[in-house]
């Protein structure tokens, strides 16, 4: 996390009213609670992110495809992340995964057009 990330989030923490002290699992201090200050749920996350999809494909006239979801972020970011350039175990221990197969297998993608590029970068 950046430091403009983290100092915002400060921002938001020393704003927020009437949060409860809510401890689940032994974790406590949530960053993104409801207004009753619990935990926002996994539901609620994909609810507001398919009406913001829906707003966004009514306003615009080239839409985004039909499935869309929060784990679809994570795959594009991940994917452009390999595509980067981005050394595979890092990416690995950014997306949390237990395994380097995970990362390698779903992540990173080879078609010929790659290959070559990653080729013609080799000084040999």
């Amino acid at each position: 996390m950046s430091e403009e990330v983290y100092q915002a989030m400060l921002r938001i923490k020393s704003i927020r009213k009437g949060s409860s002290e809510v401890v689940i699992d032994g974790y406590k201090d949530f960053m993104f609670v409801s207004r009753t200050g619990q935990p926002r749920t996994q539901q609620e996350y994909c609810s507001t992110f398919s009406r913001l999809v829906n707003k966004y494909n009514i306003t615009n006239i080239i839409p985004l495809p039909k499935i869309m979801t929060l784990h679809t972020l994570r795959h594009t970011f991940c994917t452009k992340l390999a595509g980067a350039g981005l050394n595979p175990k890092s990416l690995q221990y950014l997306m949390g995964h237990a395994s380097i197969a995970m990362t390698l297998d779903y992540y990173t993608h080879a078609n010929i057009q790659t290959v070559k590029e990653e080729f013609n970068k080799l000084a040999i």
